[in-house]
């Protein structure tokens, strides 16, 4: 099994980037997925989710309107557009894997997203 997150990187304040996360060795289309991030000294949280079906999304409220997060079920990736670009948006990003009804969960490695001048 593997998620890889690619996409990140160092970016002006207002600026945009688009993260990607490749999925392998599991069934993409039967499982959510979301976006979580980790800035330095703070826990991981989340960004956005989707569902398998790609029909609902959900975002924390310091992103809404800003991000979007898409699928591709086709390529077995998931999206995280990110736009208007702030400093407290500077994090790690990982992406995640769900498939709550059988308690399997699975992690990418990371991308780091750097806001700055």
């Amino acid at each position: 099994v593997q998620l890889v997150e690619s996409g990140g990187g160092l970016v002006q304040p207002g600026g945009s980037l688009r993260l990607s996360c490749a999925a392998s060795g599991f069934t993409f289309n039967y499982y959510a997925m979301s976006w979580y991030r980790q800035a330095p000294g703070k826990g991981r949280e989340l960004v956005a989710a989707i569902t398998s079906a790609g029909d609902t999304t959900n975002y924390a409220d310091s992103v809404k309107g800003r991000f979007t997060i898409s699928r591709d079920n086709a390529k077995n990736t998931v999206y995280l557009q990110m736009n208007s670009l702030k400093p407290e948006d500077t994090a790690v990003y990982y992406c995640r894997a769900d498939r709550s009804s059988f308690s399997i969960r699975y992690w990418g490695q990371g991308t780091q997203v750097t806001v700055s001048s």
